[in-house]
């Protein structure tokens, strides 16, 4: 199979950012992936950024946005992606505290009850306990959880939380 060369991985990672919002870390894959020499990397890297095709700022607001909204995920599993991908401390915490708290709530409490219509539980115990691992598994903070399912219960829409 016949190498490609730096214009040909510059012009592909080019397009690859052009569809969709990258990271620094995803066009890295990619070029790992087409097995690019670390100084090809570089220089490619830099030459996306300069250009604006990568642009961290932008990836982390489209990534928290998306994330939340399509597939409703918490702020503790969206930060654990974000960090995965290499995105600064402080580009989290900024992405991640630009979320409006009331729809973030709003969220929580309308995945915790359908689900809550779907679960099987013993008694209200097992019922608290099994939304409890669905908030967290979904990614969000337990107090936020606890409180929700407070609601939900004084809400008494169903025997199971009672």
């Amino acid at each position: 199979m016949k190498e490609k060369t730096e214009a040909e991985l510059l012009h592909l990672c080019a397009a690859y950012c052009s569809a969709a919002e990258r990271c620094i870390h995803d066009v890295k894959k990619k070029l790992d992936a087409a097995d690019a020499s670390p100084e090809v990397k570089e220089r490619i890297i830099r030459r996306l950024v300069e250009e604006k095709f990568i642009d961290e700022t932008r990836f982390c607001r489209s990534f928290v946005n998306d994330k939340l909204r399509f597939n409703k995920w918490g702020r503790i599993k969206i930060d654990f992606e974000l960090r995965n991908r290499g995105i600064s401390p402080a580009l989290r915490e900024e992405s991640l505290g630009s979320i409006d708290e009331q729809y973030y709530n709003e969220l929580l409490a309308e995945l915790l009850a359908n689900k809550k219509k779907s679960i099987k539980a013993k008694d209200a115990r097992d019922a608290y306990l099994k939304l409890l691992r669905f908030g967290a598994g979904r990614g969000f903070e337990s107090n936020l959880i606890s409180r929700c399912l407070q609601q939900l219960v004084k809400g008494g829409d169903d025997e199971t939380m009672e």
